[in-house]
């Protein structure tokens, strides 16, 4: 690797990979939400990386596999392509590789993905992936397979093992859609090692949180977002990283209208306009369901309650330690 430091590469497609990246450490998976388990293969991948002197990157698909052959089952992302290069970059590699995933992609052959894409593209001194890692037509690519690949064509393969949490259950995916499903973000937070994050431009809504005294920022999630609807005590961060609290609603506003789902954040103490602004929404704590109230006054007592309490929780919250760098 060159001894001149470049910028973090957001690549998506095989045309376009930097030759600077070539001959580096590669970290192969779906890596949705880039959990604790996901963080102990990125790891080790930067670790052979800076040994070797060469750069180290994360390789990744969009959209979820699971989707492009249920499409009509849709999954509910942890992280999209944005998520996965912040938190790579957080996690200190160089680059990630965001492939479209298609039937067409999926139908290669594990020698074709080899040969074409870690051999003859990316040059790779090393692969890194989990356990669990399958590639190619049928999944016929196993860790084992790989290892032998890579034998013969001269390049290095760790497999990481599984990592569990207190429990000795696996840390995944399907945790932590579980988790946030029930509204646990605290589960969630363990299991992802950070604070669970949404990310996207504020829209214009209703005005009636302005009206009511509670102006909220508004964001609209992805359509097969299963975030229980409720209320959490939130940060917002702003493009140049200066945080905010706040406490959000998530949900359809039973109150009035019953409507779209859309995430209505009240961030205290602030008076800007955010329209059209990319923020990031960090969820650390969950407060109450989705009520619908009998008057309007009823909900406005309740909005000034949340808001006490997500002052409360903010104020005594674990900050781990993905989420400072995360902050800048």
């Amino acid at each position: 690797m060159s001894s001149a430091r470049h910028a973090f590469s957001v690549i998506r497609s095989l045309d376009a990979f930097p030759a600077h990246l070539r001959g580096g450490v590669v970290a192969i998976g779906n890596f949705d939400g880039v959990h604790r388990g996901h963080q102990a293969v990125l790891e080790e991948a930067k670790a052979l990386a800076r040994a070797g002197n060469v750069p180290a990157i994360m390789m990744t698909f969009d959209p979820h596999p699971r989707t492009v052959f249920r499409p009509d089952n849709p999954v509910f992302r942890l992280t999209d392509e944005a998520g996965k290069a912040r938190l790579a970059e957080a996690l200190g590699l160089d680059g990630i590789l965001s492939l479209q995933f298609t039937r067409s992609f999926a139908d290669q052959s594990a020698d074709s993905f080899i040969e074409t894409i870690l051999i003859k593209t990316l040059g790779v001194r090393h692969v890194v992936t989990g356990y669990d890692f399958h590639f190619g037509h049928k999944r016929q690519g196993t860790p084992d397979y790989l290892k032998e690949k890579a034998s013969e064509h001269g390049f290095g393969v760790l497999i990481v093992d599984m990592k569990s949490d207190r429990s000795g259950d696996a840390v995944s995916s399907s945790r932590i859609r579980a988790a946030l499903k029930d509204g646990d973000i605290a589960g969630a937070n363990r299991l992802l090692g950070y604070s669970y994050f949404v990310e996207g431009p504020i829209i214009h809504g209703e005005k009636r949180g302005r009206n009511l005294g509670f102006p909220t920022a508004n964001m609209a999630l992805a359509e097969n977002s299963e975030l229980r609807c409720g209320v959490y005590a939130v940060t917002m961060t702003r493009a140049d990283g200066t945080e905010f609290h706040g406490a959000a609603s998530f949900g359809r506003r039973p109150t009035f209208d019953n409507g779209a789902p859309l995430l209505e954040t009240h961030v205290f103490d602030f008076s800007e306009s955010l329209y059209d602004e990319v923020v990031r929404i960090a969820f650390h704590g969950w407060l109450r369901g989705e009520e619908k109230f009998a008057s309007v006054d009823d909900l406005v007592a309740q909005m000034k309650d949340d808001c006490e309490k997500a002052r409360v929780l903010l104020s005594q919250r674990d900050i781990q330690p993905l989420d400072r760098v995360l902050a800048g």
